[in-house]
């Protein structure tokens, strides 16, 4: 088929669409252009019935055309490609996680090599340009580790706190505690020196003893900005979970995630990938929960009997 007759053909959805929105109605003239490539004129319209026999014939070759040239085009959508947004808003889960959703976050960069702690040199790759290079196929698993972990910890009721007190991080922080209902707490502002060591001086006594104060895993985003509140766990004995760049010693935290905590969309896709392990846990313990319940009631109905 000619080029010249395949263009009218693909610019009549535009020109149809474009007529519909300015004219705000469907026309009989607009569906006439939208078949024959045409300009409609005033005075064209489908009115006989050799008009009509002749608009569908157009439209069946011109869904024919699209049928014949949609198997050359890409299926890429907005559902199935990559967008920026979703390590926020549409995290994958520590199954689906791949190493190609950390390298496109950007979570292999690290700080000059003059800057890489000793300690980390296991989880570097290399350097390039004078830049660390993390070894993303030792975060993986890593990561996956530290998602069984809070997997664990909600499913056996346990309270998990996000801290990331840069301004960029307080979305991430939140939306990450939002999924796991009841069980998640964030931290997005200054964390307090003395949350949990002076509990009952920041709470009161009676809050401090009625209350869980103390939380079961801690997680932090930025965990230089926040060594004091390290300290606190570690005297409370709380298990820790950090994302550690290549300046920074892996042993402050319990569970290290070697990546780029500069970045943004680093941060918010392992915070991501944790909340949706958190939220299957929390899945878990109400499964748990009901059954216990069931049971409970199915032994006082024996009771019951027996009595």
């Amino acid at each position: 088929m000619a080029l010249a007759q395949i263009r009218p053909w693909l610019t009549a959805p535009a020109r149809c669409s474009r007529r519909i929105t300015l004219g705000g109605s469907r026309s009989a003239s607009t569906f006439w252009g939208a078949a024959t490539g045409e300009a409609p004129k005033e005075d064209q319209l489908l009115e006989t019935k050799e008009d009509w026999t002749r608009f569908q014939v157009k439209r069946t070759e011109y869904k024919a055309l699209l049928d014949h040239f949609s198997e050359y085009g890409s299926t890429q959508t907005r559902e199935n490609a990559f967008q920026p947004h979703h390590s926020l808003f549409k995290p994958p889960g520590p199954s689906k996680l791949t190493l190609s959703a950390l390298l496109a976050s950007g979570a292999h960069f690290g700080h000059s090599k003059s800057l890489m702690n000793p300690n980390f040199i296991p989880y570097a790759y290399g350097v390039r340009a004078g830049v660390t290079i993390i070894d993303l196929e030792t975060t993986l698993p890593l990561l996956r580790r530290a998602a069984n972990l809070v997997r664990a910890v909600a499913a056996r009721d346990g309270e998990v706190v996000f801290v990331g007190t840069r301004p960029d991080l307080r979305a991430a922080v939140k939306l990450a505690a939002s999924r796991m209902g009841a069980q998640g707490f964030h931290v997005g502002e200054k964390w307090l020196p003395g949350t949990l060591t002076n509990k009952i001086q920041m709470h009161g006594a009676g809050v401090s003893r009625g209350l869980r104060i103390i939380p079961d895993l801690v997680i932090f985003l930025n965990p230089l900005n926040n060594m004091h509140a390290i300290r606190e766990c570690a005297i409370e004995h709380i298990p820790t979970i950090g994302i550690i760049d290549s300046n920074v010693d892996p042993r402050i935290v319990m569970y290290p995630i070697p990546a780029n905590d500069e970045s943004t969309r680093t941060a918010e896709l392992i915070a991501g990938v944790l909340s949706i392990a958190g939220r299957e846990g929390v899945a878990l313990n109400k499964v748990a929960a009901t059954g216990n319940q069931q049971q409970g009631h199915q032994r006082v109905r024996e009771g019951r009997q027996r009595s």
